[in-house]
């Protein structure tokens, strides 16, 4: 006699990134494999699926859906439970129904995959050299999804509708484009052309389009190109003309530009890499990746990266990418399509008119764009991605906490390299990288980026948290929303909370906020902050010597006019004579000197960014700037790494005073500053001067984490701020932190720069909600 085979019928969800990313296919040959029949679907939530079969079978598929998944596939948590039996007798995948809270995932933007690159340059494909593959494991994501769920007619793909060949791959279960949203080919999906400024016409279409744009680059001439979430300008970087014509185009001075090679050994052969910043030049996310420069290496032209001993290096991450790269042959600048401190061009009209003075010719396709993403920019120390700028190929991962959020919160950033994010539940969706917040164009985006944001997550804010900073565009954002609660969180103490969120910890730590400026508590300028803080709250425990900055925003510009406040908080009436610094601006030098001792539009600054600059003027690094924190990136590359190291004789030290009334900790800066002048009179070499500077200051942050942890008893340690963006300073202070027993925590998801304000802000917003106190 046959035992009846027992049958049961589950339900499940699944949560996380799983739309997009082949994960309906996924399910659907797994339940097929077992002889199980039943559907999947997407909806707003995720991803939904009922099966029906043997119960052994059953379990299996449980099984192997949580520990299998598409490569591009997270997820979050898989929940199910018993049905009753349908007895249907095949596995189908279902349409996806409208409405319900969007709680779904999407996926950021992801490279080429191999199967796809193999298809691009195989001959005997229909695809060969279309610029436009993809598959489910790869493709656009984020940059072309308008709403949720994540299926075609929400996508910038709408309008293009799949040929009879595209139609049958898309609904065949053993296709890898199975269900892939974006699928096409030449014959029904976007395509290339070519056009000259002012002209109204194609100058070339397809392959030809990018054979012309190719020829115009080995010409010298400067090419826009559209990417994945926008415009690129495209230059021969070993032509020193080219890279130059670009740089006076783009108003953009000195601050260096990202390279595109066309692979692995193309970059060996620019820089220097270990496995791990291999790994992540290769990685799907394809970011920029800071790499050493070999020394010999002379096919880069000078004004690619001046004075910088690294190189932003990226490989191809589209199909678009891939065959220009290898067409071209050579490394090519490939940096974001704006005039300096814009927005990068996104909107094919607008890229024509904004980028018109700056390009030669416009390599331009018909598929739209519908969120503009920079490249993300990432260091790799320690073994582990650092990022610089946090966009294409990461956001929208959201930073899971280990909290749950008790209301919705929307965190509008700081006014430099900003970001803001969403957070609810126990997810915070912190945007891709906006800009600085000082034009209506980067307002725009800023704005539009909220409101995309808040309808792909399903989030209607009901706390917004700020900058205490009242100018800030940012901030006046937030004022002008009604109808929820704000919550004005100290710009240091953001930064703390951020690199506490950034490690799913509550506090509380000694918290070493070094930038370049933010908005104290006292009405002054605070940037070198010692703060014993949690996600509640901080105390100022110590700080950096206040001195004058003597001119406002113009001792920003130009450093000397901070050598000039250092000098004389260091020296007063005794300045020594002949200091290059003093001779160089000798016409200014006593009217700003006069302006710092007066208080005339001189607020006090405790700024690390601002005892940087000074440092590097003195030392002879730079007077004036042409970008934000030059004379800081500039100094840590004139300095010597092996007279900065831990093994090295000391560096400069500091006094170290404690206010009689309050306690707080006063580094005297000055002090470092009288040390830099004294070795430059003697004649030391500028290198050995920056690395003892660097030396003296990693000294001071240590030596004050001690003084606190014998008044706290807290051992752990968060570094945050522009200032630790520094590998020279944050490495080496990490290292003798940690010899001395401390805990450190650094960021590693959201960059410790006010590109991670944002997470911080939404952090401390969730902690004041879940008090109990409140």
């Amino acid at each position: 006699m046959t035992t009846p085979v027992l049958r049961t019928r589950v339900r499940v969800r699944v949560e996380g990134i799983v739309q997009g990313v082949g994960f309906r296919p996924f399910v659907h040959e797994l339940a097929t494999s077992l002889g199980l029949t039943g559907f999947v679907g997407n909806d707003a939530a995720g991803v939904f699926a009922e099966v029906e079969g043997p119960s052994d079978a059953v379990s299996r598929f449980l099984e192997r859906l949580r520990t299998e998944q598409p490569p591009l596939a997270s997820v979050e948590r898989v929940t199910e439970e018993p049905v009753p039996l349908i007895g249907d007798h095949a596995f189908v995948i279902a349409p996806s129904p409208a409405g319900g809270e969007r709680q779904t995932l999407i996926s950021p933007d992801t490279a080429t995959c191999d199967d796809c690159l193999a298809e691009l340059f195989d001959p005997a494909d229909r695809r060969h050299r279309y610029p436009f593959i993809n598959c489910t494991n790869c493709g656009p994501r984020f940059t072309i999804v308008s709403d949720v769920p994540y299926d075609r007619p929400f996508t910038t793909m709408a309008s293009f509708e799949m040929c009879a060949e595209c139609a049958r791959e898309y609904h065949d279960p053993a296709d890898r484009r199975f269900h892939a949203q974006p699928t096409c080919c030449p014959a029904c999906g976007p395509s290339l052309a070519l056009r000259l400024p002012g002209s109204p016409r194609f100058a070339a279409a397809g392959e030809e389009a990018l054979r012309a744009a190719v020829g115009m680059l080995l010409e010298g001439h400067v090419v826009a190109v559209k990417g994945l979430g926008g415009y690129h300008l495209a230059a021969d970087a070993s032509s020193e003309p080219a890279v130059g014509a670009l740089r006076s185009r783009k108003h953009r001075e000195d601050k260096a530009f990202a390279l595109l090679v066309a692979d692995l050994q193309a970059a060996r052969d620019l820089c220097e890499a270990d496995v791990d910043e291999e790994r992540t030049l290769v990685s799907n996310r394809r970011p920029v990746v800071l790499l050493r420069r070999r020394d010999r290496d002379r096919s880069v032209a000078p004004s690619v990266a001046p004075g910088n001993r690294f190189l932003g290096v990226m490989l191809p991450y589209s199909p678009l990418h891939h065959l220009l790269a290898r067409d071209f042959g050579r490394p090519m600048v490939l940096t974001s399509g704006n005039v300096s401190d814009e927005p990068i061009a996104y909107r094919d009209d607008d890229a024509l008119e904004r980028l018109a003075g700056i390009a030669d010719a416009f390599l331009v396709h018909d598929r739209p764009i519908h969120i503009r993403t920079d490249d993300s920019v990432m260091r790799v120390r320690r073994g582990r991605e650092r990022p610089i700028r946090r966009s294409r190929g990461y956001v929208p991962r959201p930073v899971t906490m280990p909290w749950s959020f008790e209301r919705p919160v929307l965190a509008v950033g700081a006014e430099l390299k900003n970001t803001f994010c969403v957070a609810k539940a126990n997810r915070v969706f912190v945007s891709h990288h906006i800009g600085d917040l000082q034009n209506v164009e980067t307002l725009r985006s800023f704005t539009e980026g909220i409101e995309h944001f808040c309808r792909i997550f399903d989030t209607a804010p009901q706390v917004i948290a700020h900058d205490l900073h009242p100018e800030y565009l940012s901030t006046r954002y937030a004022m002008d929303v009604t109808g929820v609660d704000l919550v004005g969180v100290q710009h240091h103490h953001a930064h703390i909370a951020s690199c506490l969120a950034d490690n799913g910890h509550d506090g509380p730590v000694i918290g070493v906020a070094f930038d370049g400026t933010g908005f104290g508590t006292d009405g002054t300028i605070w940037g070198g902050e010692f703060l014993v803080a949690d996600l509640e709250g901080f105390d100022r425990a110590g700080h950096l010597e206040p001195v004058p900055l003597p001119g406002g925003e113009a001792a920003i510009r130009e450093p000397w006019r901070m050598a000039a406040a250092y000098l004389d908080a260091a020296f007063g009436d005794d300045l020594p004579s002949h200091l290059p610094v003093r001779e160089r601006n000798s016409r200014r030098w006593e009217t700003v000197a006069a302006v710092a001792r007066s208080g005339l539009n001189s607020p006090l600054t405790s700024s690390a960014g601002r005892l940087f600059d000074a440092a590097a003027s003195i030392i002879g690094v730079r007077d004036a700037i042409n970008y934000e924190g030059q004379a800081a990136v500039e100094l840590e590359q004139a300095a010597d790494p092996a007279a900065a190291s831990l093994g090295a004789p000391p560096g400069y030290t500091p006094a170290i005073r404690s206010d009689p009334g309050s306690g707080t900790l006063v580094v005297v800066g000055a002090d470092l500053i009288r040390a830099v002048t004294s070795d430059v009179a003697d004649g030391v070499p500028p290198s050995t001067v920056a690395a003892r500077f660097h030396g003296g200051l990693r000294e001071a942050i240590v030596a004050v984490c001690e003084t606190l942890r014998e008044r706290t008893g807290l051992g752990t340690v968060a570094l945050s701020g522009g200032v630790f963006q520094n590998v020279l300073l944050e490495t080496t202070t990490v290292s003798l932190l940690e010899a001395r027993g401390f805990r450190v925590l650094t960021h590693e998801r959201v960059p410790p720069n006010d590109g991670g304000i944002s997470l911080g802000q939404a952090a401390v917003a969730g902690a004041l909600d879940r008090s109990p106190a409140r």
